[in-house]
């Protein structure tokens, strides 16, 4: 039977009365009612002509504080470090084109370390995509090998849906940067808009949660079986929120732990049980025992090349490895793993706590008692002794010290750039709580230090927060000074100055034959009054007799920023070090061994 139309006018007409009752938005109001379901507390950006609607959409609005910064890139590493620090969804907002591009480095950077954040790029109008619009790029081509997922919104009833599923997908199993590009049309067109999803349904996203039990009782008996275990830990832990079952779990069994640079904090560095930071710069006992155990349980960790080093070394002694991670991808990927357990390390980790306590049984008390003298052989070597009597130069070792023995009992957080300023701070900062070391390991991107530090002070005011820096990385983003005095930031900065790109220098010291190729500033700017320029407190510290003064008065100086410059030894090396294409055992443990 035919439908008359008279029946198709009355249901247009029912169905026009149905939508009627939900408000008109434009596509940017959505945006900002999205976010703010999602509990947004900061937004990083920078204004740009395809971003505009956004921005007078968020002048209408007072839940969500916007932070304008001075790059783009700082944007990105602002909303990274707050996530990092928080465990929450960093969220950073750019125009199209060049705002685009210049936010690529803290995309990647915060893609490499599994960081949850969502990055609200401008994109021209739908119409003139594909046509060398001005200031038009292919974000999405562009992003999508250093982002989780990535949408174009192309209709402004997507809005809502995309961004549900964008921070889905970013806090979800391994974590990761989503970027939502919206060209100027769709963030000014209008439509119905009917709420925010209360639910989602992604057929083709199902992260897996539950470890296979099968899979964590082996694990168990394998564990308890060992006779020189180990248990290394990485990033992953941190991110998974499951310091509390990691540090049960070793307290239970009694084992010897480690940390990746991306996993300090996860175990106490005070416990007598925690090795050290293991790697390229790590501890001779870290790197010893991982490659003389005969069980490796490894957790949220990813056998990278800073970690195990050659894998053919590492491969050449005989042990038995479970790995859990969220990731599948993650597991046998660079060695292979004999128990392979996929699953949220907090809940696997508190599967296989459960597990060993209804077994009742214990380890091998003898055996176990013999590995630790082992390692407390390797302990004795004292691998990071450096000349701490030295009172003529200022060591960089000894300012990281004397910031710890400062602040090991305040709420602190610290941050740093890359290169060896980091190392230090990995080594002689004994971090006892997970998400107060914040640093960029697998990018290794120059600059991250004062816009993290940022990130951190507005989402933690009544924290102490340090960035440790170089003379060169601190350049990178300096023009974010700028920022720290709009926002009421008081970050300290603890910049280690040598004049040199110091891990450039150390490598072409050692490799090169002292051909100190472009690592060497003819012309650095005065710390000191380009920090009172940008209307911050600068100090200048030269001798080793002034470094814990100079950091006493800065904490003092509770509501202003500080810029500490250290002029530290230019020749001073982290050590130890394992060289390109060596094994972990194979370490450089000071100038004696070059």
């Amino acid at each position: 039977m035919e439908i008359s139309k008279a029946e198709i006018a009355s249901a247009a007409a029912a169905s026009a009365a149905n939508t009627s009752q939900f408000p008109e938005l434009r596509g940017a109001e959505i945006l900002v009612k999205a976010l703010q379901a999602e509990n947004v507390r900061f937004v990083w950006g920078y204004p740009g002509g395809a971003v505009l609607h956004i921005y007078d959409a968020f002048y209408k609005q007072d839940t969500i504080q916007h932070v304008l910064v001075r790059h783009e890139q700082a944007a990105v590493h602002a909303a990274d470090g707050y996530a990092r620090a928080t465990g929450d969804v960093g969220v950073a907002l750019v125009t199209s084109g060049p705002g685009v591009t210049n936010a690529v480095t803290g995309i990647a950077t915060a893609y490499m370390d599994s960081i949850p954040m969502v990055i609200i790029t401008g994109q021209v109008p739908t119409h003139a995509i594909g046509m060398d619009a001005f200031q038009e790029c292919d974000t999405v081509g562009i992003t999508r090998p250093v982002v989780k997922h990535n949408f174009l919104v192309k209709d402004v009833r997507q809005i809502a849906d995309v961004m549900k599923k964008a921070f889905h997908i970013a806090r979800s199993g391994r974590p990761g940067p989503v970027v939502v590009d919206i060209p100027k049309d769709v963030s000014f067109n209008k439509t119905a808009y009917t709420g925010y999803p209360d639910k989602l349904e992604m057929r083709s996203y199902n992260p897996v949660r539950k470890g296979h039990g099968g899979q964590i009782r082996k694990a168990l008996q394998l564990l308890l079986a060992a006779k020189r275990p180990y248990i290394y830990t990485g990033g992953g832990v941190v991110l998974g929120n499951a310091t509390a079952e990691l540090r049960t779990l070793v307290d239970m069994l009694g084992y010897p732990c480690t940390n990746t640079l991306m996993g300090l904090g996860a175990y106490p560095g005070t416990d007598r049980k925690f090795l050290g930071m293991l790697g390229m710069h790590g501890t001779i006992e870290a790197n010893n025992a991982m490659q003389n155990c005969d069980v490796l349980l490894a957790v949220g960790a990813r056998f990278d090349d800073r970690v195990i080093g050659n894998p053919k070394h590492f491969g050449q002694n005989e042990r038995k490895i479970i790995h859990i991670d969220i990731d599948p991808s993650s597991i046998s990927k660079r060695v292979r793993v004999d128990i392979p357990i996929v699953g949220d390390v907090r809940e696997v980790l508190g599967e296989l706590i459960a597990m060993l306590k209804e077994s009742g049984s214990k380890p091998d008390a003898d055996a176990l008692g013999a590995w630790w003298d082992t390692i407390e052989s390797w302990r004795k070597r004292d691998c990071l002794r450096y000349d701490r009597k030295n009172t003529d130069v200022i060591k960089p070792q000894h300012v990281v010290e004397t910031l710890w023995n400062m602040t090991k009992d305040a709420d602190a957080y610290i941050t740093s750039d890359v290169g060896q300023h980091q190392m230090w701070v990995a080594q002689y900062y004994r971090f006892k709580e997970p998400r107060r070391w914040i640093n960029s390991g697998g990018l290794g991107t120059m600059g991250v230090g004062i816009p993290y530090a940022m990130g951190i002070k507005l989402a933690k005011p009544d924290s102490e927060v340090y960035c440790v820096t170089g003379e060169g990385s601190v350049q990178m983003c300096i023009q974010e000074l700028s920022t720290c005095l709009q926002y009421n930031t008081p970050i300290k900065i603890v910049a280690l100055n040598n004049r040199y790109l110091g891990m450039v220098r150390q490598w072409q010291e050692i490799d090169y034959e002292g051909r100190y190729s472009h690592s060497y500033m003819d012309a650095l700017p005065n710390f000191v009054k380009l920090a009172e320029a940008y209307g911050h407190v600068g100090m200048l510290i030269e001798h080793p007799k002034d470094v814990e003064p100079a950091l006493r008065e800065a904490r003092k100086l509770k509501d202003r920023t500080v810029f500490m410059d250290f002029r530290t030894d230019p020749t001073e090396n982290v050590f130890p070090m394992v060289k390109a294409g060596k094994g972990i055992t194979e370490m450089l443990l000071g100038s004696e061994d070059l």
